[in-house]
């Protein structure tokens, strides 16, 4: 099995995807053949896929053995309605096998693989299954990314406790817009006080790589 890194985050819209690209970036400078899969993707309308374009775009720059792969190998369930995948397949049960076998297929050609998941960690893929049960089914290690307006203390904490009482081993990241320049004087000095390491994606992205690399 490769290294497997699955990027979460404490709700939708913090910015999942683009700290998935630095990863992807900063592995392929170092000499290591990258790979990104996003298990599902909601809001995919006339063969669109707002997230699963942009990777693939991106992969095919940074490892030339993604030139025959398509949009569908990377985003192997998708669907119409912008909603939980739950509420998106109107129930359907999730078909852990057809992720399986794209992770499978992707690890063919590639060290490192990217896992991006969507939402938050309890938004619930079908009746049975949350999001965080997919880092522990797929055996990979956590990215967590929170975001750094206000709130986002009790965000952070929420999600690292529920990681934790999993034992799911997983790093903390920060991705900070530039709106959110009061996050140095509202929230990092909680973080600071209480020990946790403030690392940024846009600052930081190397660390961080090196840190889940060994995970």
């Amino acid at each position: 099995m490769k290294k497997r890194i699955f990027v979460t985050a404490t709700n939708t819209d913090i910015g999942k995807t683009y700290t998935t690209m630095q990863l992807l970036k900063e592995y392929a400078s170092q000499g290591i053949e990258v790979g990104a899969i996003k298990l599902i993707e909601t809001g995919v309308r006339d063969g669109v896929y707002p997230d699963g374009d942009l990777l693939l775009s991106t992969l095919k720059e940074l490892n030339p053995k993604f030139n025959d792969i398509e949009v569908k190998d990377i985003v192997p369930i998708s669907y119409e309605l912008p909603a939980a995948p739950s509420i998106a397949s109107n129930g359907v049960a999730l078909d852990f096998d057809i992720l399986t076998d794209a992770i499978e297929k992707l690890e063919n050609i590639c060290d490192v693989l990217i896992i991006e998941g969507a939402g938050g960690l309890l938004v619930p893929v079908d009746r049975n299954f949350m999001m965080i049960d997919l880092i522990t089914f797929f055996s990979a290690k956590a990215l967590l990314v929170t975001h750094c307006s206000l709130g986002c203390i009790n965000d952070t904490l929420l999600s690292l406790q529920l990681l934790q009482n999993r034992n799911i081993d997983a790093m903390l990241v920060f991705n900070c817009r530039d709106e959110d320049k009061d996050f140095e004087v509202v929230s990092k000095p909680f973080f600071v006080t209480n020990d946790i390491e403030v690392l940024k994606t846009s600052d930081n992205i190397d660390t961080i790589c090196d840190v889940m690399y060994n995970l």
